[in-house]
């Protein structure tokens, strides 16, 4: 029994400039900087304490400051989700 592929709603166009392999790797990095984020937000980076709150500005700023951290964690080797993330993308391409 084969398990059929995950459509992730990410289209890959037969050529172009996101095909290249610095595309591709670009968008890996971009997934793997999206998940992390969501996992910085499950951790609870960004909440606003109790004590010193700063209200609907400190909420609605937070996720631009998660989003901005995971991206750096991202370009700077991540988790090595992008890595695996690139070589699916790499083989869907080259087929």
């Amino acid at each position: 029994m084969t398990v059929p592929p995950v459509d992730l709603g990410v289209a890959m166009p037969p050529h172009g400039p996101r095909n290249t392999e610095a595309g591709l790797r670009k968008v890996a990095q971009q997934l793997e900087a999206a998940f992390l984020s969501e996992m910085l937000k499950h951790a609870g980076l960004g909440d606003t304490p109790e004590a010193f709150g700063g209200g609907a500005g400190e909420d609605q700023f937070s996720s631009l400051l998660r989003n901005i951290q995971a991206d750096r964690i991202a370009s700077r080797g991540g988790i090595g989700l992008a890595e695996s993330i690139f070589n699916s993308l790499r083989e869907r391409t080259h087929d």
